[in-house]
């Protein structure tokens, strides 16, 4: 008799009747969360630990920023969909190379701007002051057009 998780079952639940606004800031939180614990795997003195653990969330947040670029939609969001999808871009490059080089700073730098994306969505769900969602978007190490891919 299989064991059945009630906080699976609870997660599951609660992602399939949120709203979509409610399940794009479930999207950053996941990320956010499997990039925090890739960072973890550096303290790892195991070699096979450390890069299992790494590269494992890496893959996780990856999966997560893919979806996210997914759901724009161009047509609809007009220059913030694509510039979000730049972003995303960027986003999906430094954990390939960070996965890649087994470097913590791409990871570090990929959760401090989807935190502020992160928090202004939130912002905006709880129906925020526009002054308090409009900051600057964050100053990415590279441009767009010097990522090579």
């Amino acid at each position: 008799m299989a064991v059945i998780n009630p906080w699976k079952s609870y997660h599951r639940t609660a992602t399939l009747t949120a709203p979509p606004g409610q399940v794009i800031l479930m999207l950053y939180d996941g990320a956010l969360r499997f990039l925090e614990r890739a960072l973890t795997g550096f303290g790892r003195v195991d070699p096979a630990e450390l890069n299992m653990t790494v590269h494992n969330n890496l893959q996780r947040a990856h999966d997560i920023i893919r979806e996210l670029d997914f759901a724009l939609d161009v047509d609809k969001g007009g220059e913030l969909a694509v510039t979000l999808r730049r972003l995303y871009d960027y986003f999906q490059h430094r954990i390939q190379a960070s996965n890649l080089k087994k470097q913590r700073e791409g990871i570090e730098e990929v959760i401090e701007h989807l935190n502020v994306l992160r928090d202004a969505w939130a912002t905006m769900l709880r129906g925020g002051d526009s002054a308090e969602i409009a900051g600057p978007l964050p100053q990415l190490a590279l441009a767009p057009a010097q990522v090579g891919y």
